[in-house]
């Protein structure tokens, strides 16, 4: 009855008013008269009227910059993910991409189209929407900088920082001496030119470090923590330098820039000693997500806007504000964490790669169309890598570290990256930089951020080493290794269950490591150990209730799927165990369930495929992850479909033919360590017809009476009701899969064991 009035009100309401509006629309027709107003006379005019608007809709400053904003994101994630695949950090993709849509490739190749999205005139709105995001990110820089850690570290990091800062600085004013006449802009003098030379060599990019030493599992190190705490004390250390520089540049002589220097001092000491301890006082109130209203939040981006306001007026650039801003934020490991939630997101994804592209669009590649260019381009790169490798590498070794680490700390700390390009912009904003010297610097430092990871690989290949992942206690023979890896932690709780059965009464002839992977996109350097603590909490909980001795294996990724593999390889473990990832087939029900239907084709298969890695539909019907990890691992792989599995204690076994014997090894190890009930199914007379597999059978049963019997051939619903869980072959589950038998809708759990 209530519809019923609704509906009549709202045909009534919308349908009079209506004819309201037309009445009132056919009255001021009259108004027209004596007004010069055009108007089509035919369709195609209205056409063209249609047209000819939604040509000028497309021409508006704001549809450009949504169209540049919408292309940038899309090439820049494209490239991100193209070189994730090879092994390099996302961001060199995303730099990547810049020079991709910019001048040098899409402005050569396809000039209307260039023109047409990016306008001259657009040029301004790009700028400016992309120093917005690189405030945000600065502010994120700053935050993510662990200062207790440089506080208690900071003896050997000072000494290896500072030398690979002043090494390199050198070696760049060295170079400014010789390339000055032909480089410099015209009325650059040379002291600015050399400062801004040897500032740009100095510079280390410490997200990008923080995320490689985070993915090469060495961040618990001694190796790790030295690096980490070098990089902070080399972005502290480079950025006031570079305030200073600037502050010198824009004053024109060095004793003008005294009074800037001052200023920027006194900012220091109040942001330090006055802002600080309020902000910490605020933390202290507001540190949960419910705390953390608007007005908190509009308090703590006030202090930033404010700040990069003051260094800018100052004369040092907003950005060394916005750096200090986040620097001095309260420092509380879970407020940083959900204050950066909030602001990263858009920063980096939205607005950080209109600044990869507006470099791009000032990184005209076209300008170096000389071999002596060339010439000058690999000096740079010389010079670059040679300042900061062998003088970050010389001092470590002089502070005591081996010279395989000290190799390492030097290839580390001569990533460039992101912060590189934001210098090389100032310098180019101040025309400090001509357009020559500046791409020649983007290359510089495209060149030195790519060759990070293949120069780690050479250095543990000539040391014979490997990166610290497998825990030493894993690192020993003659134990049988279980190793499961979990993304949640209830699904943990499940695999650790699981294996605790496999290995129960044989504790001391057994290792049960728990592996737990995360994304180092969403890790920051001071969360890795809350990360850690939150993840294996209830893990290591169930494992006291279970009285099972498990190892934590935790680790930042680029590429999960790769590493659970080269993890489990390397530790030369006798069993993976892996939970069902989520399904990238859709279809039926019963696909959403267990993991099949429509095989749906993503780009990393059509890769294997084009590569001839592996067949196109192999090891379907799993989803990616999964499908990964059969592929490529070296030792038995199970996979658990988790149906709120609690205790295996009555467990059916379908045994399909006779390549099905090996889990019998799995049965025989559930009798003894848990003392499982089996059920063994016979459905194409396997058992019956194989002595060899009959006797092993007839052993589990002597050894334990009444632990095994054989099932009916027909499987009903009653008898999968009463059971915990089924184990079968990996083959023999694709073709279960394959026929879509029905009594699969209500099996319990499931293991699947590829041998």
């Amino acid at each position: 009855m209530k519809n019923y009035k609704n509906s009549i009100f709202y045909i009534s309401i919308t349908g009079g008013f209506s004819v309201l509006i037309y009445w009132i629309l056919s009255k001021g027709k009259s108004l027209e008269e004596g007004r010069e107003i055009v108007v089509p006379k035919s369709l195609n005019d209205h056409w063209a009227e249609f047209v000819d608007s939604m040509s000028h809709s497309l021409k508006e400053p704001l549809a450009i910059l949504l169209l540049q904003i919408i292309s940038i994101i899309l090439v820049a994630r494209f490239f991100g993910w193209i070189f994730r695949k090879i092994g390099q950090p996302s961001v060199i993709g995303e730099m990547v991409a810049g020079i991709v849509i910019g001048p040098s490739l899409m402005g050569l190749y396809f000039p209307e189209f260039f023109d047409t999205l990016f306008p001259v005139a657009s040029f301004g709105n790009l700028k400016f929407l992309s120093q917005i995001g690189l405030i945000f990110f600065m502010f994120v820089i700053g935050m993510e900088l662990d200062l207790k850690a440089l506080k208690n570290k900071a003896n050997d990091a000072v000494v290896i920082s500072h030398a690979s800062i002043i090494f390199p600085f050198t070696l760049g004013t060295a170079l400014a001496y010789f390339i000055y006449n032909q480089f410099a802009p015209d009325g650059v003098e040379f002291m600015s030119f050399a400062l801004f030379l040897g500032i740009a060599m100095s510079i280390t990019a410490f997200p990008v470090l923080a995320r490689i030493v985070q993915e090469r599992g060495i961040h618990k190190t001694k190796l790790g923590t030295i690096v980490i705490t070098c990089a902070a004390a080399d972005d502290i250390t480079a950025w006031c330098i570079l305030a200073t520089v600037i502050a010198i540049v824009k004053a024109g002589s060095f004793v003008s820039s005294l009074y800037v220097i001052a200023l920027a001092i006194g900012y220091v000491f109040l942001m330090l000693k006055v802002v600080r301890p309020f902000l910490e006082r605020v933390g202290q109130l507001k540190n949960s997500r419910q705390s953390l209203s608007k007005p908190v939040v509009a308090i703590f981006l006030l202090t930033l806007i404010v700040s990069a306001y003051t260094t800018e007026i100052i004369g040092i650039h907003a950005l060394f504000g916005a750096f200090l801003a986040g620097a001095i934020m309260p420092d509380n490991a879970k407020f940083r964490a959900i204050f950066i939630e909030k602001v990263e997101d858009v920063s980096v994804i939205v607005l950080l790669p209109l600044f990869f592209v507006f470099t791009g669009l000032r990184t005209q590649i076209g300008l170096i169309n000389d071999p002596y260019l060339w010439k000058i381009t690999g000096l740079i790169i010389a010079v670059a890598v040679i300042g900061k490798f062998l003088g970050s590498a010389i001092a470590a070794k002089f502070v005591g570290q081996n010279w395989r680490d000290s190799l390492t700390i030097g290839a580390l700390m001569n990533t460039r990256g992101l912060m590189e390009l934001i210098v090389l912009n100032i310098g180019l904003d101040l025309k400090v930089l001509s357009p020559e010297i500046f791409t020649m610097m983007v290359i510089m430092a495209l060149v030195t951020t790519f060759m990070t990871g293949p120069a780690l690989d050479l250095i543990n290949f000539i040391f014979k080493t490997k990166d610290a992942i497998i825990p030493e206690e894993v690192q020993v023979v003659n134990k049988y290794k279980v190793l499961f890896s979990f993304g949640n932690s209830e699904r943990g709780k499940s695999l650790l269950r699981l294996a605790n059965s496999l290995v129960k009464k044989e504790n001391n002839e057994s290792i049960v490591t728990a592996m737990h992977l995360t994304s180092s996109n969403e890790l920051h350097t001071f969360d890795l150990e809350e990360q850690e603590k939150k993840s294996f909490t209830p893990i290591l909980a169930e494992s006291k209730n279970l009285d099972q001795k498990i190892v934590t294996l935790f680790k930042a990724s680029n590429d999960i799927n790769t590493d659970i593999v080269e993890i489990a390889n390397h530790g030369e473990y006798d069993l993976l165990l892996v939970g069902l990832g989520q399904s990238i087939f859709e279809g039926t029900l019963l696909g959403k369930v267990l993991g099949f239907t429509t095989r749906i084709i993503n780009p990393d298969r059509l890769i294997d495929k084009f590569i001839g890695k592996e067949g196109l539909f192999e090891n379907s019907p799993f989803d990616e992850r999964t499908r990964q990890i059969i592929a490529k691992s070296k030792m038995p792989v199970g996979i658990l479909v988790d149906k709120d599995l609690n205790n295996p204690d009555k467990v059916f076994m379908p045994i399909f033919s006779t390549d099905d014997a090996f889990l019998i090894e799995y049965a025989e190890k559930l009798v003894y360590n848990n003392d499982s009930h089996i059920t063994f199914i016979d459905p194409n007379q396997a058992i019956a017809n194989n002595d060899e597999i009959t006797e092993k059978i007839s052993e589990i049963e002597q050894n334990s009476p009444n632990s095994t019997k054989m099932g009916e051939r027909i499987i009903k619903k009653d008898f999968l009701k009463s059971q915990d869980i089924m184990i079968i072959s990996l083959e023999s589950w694709k073709k279960l899969i394959d026929t879509q038998s029905i009594w699969l809708t209500n099996i319990p759990s499931v293991l699947i064991i590829k041998p």
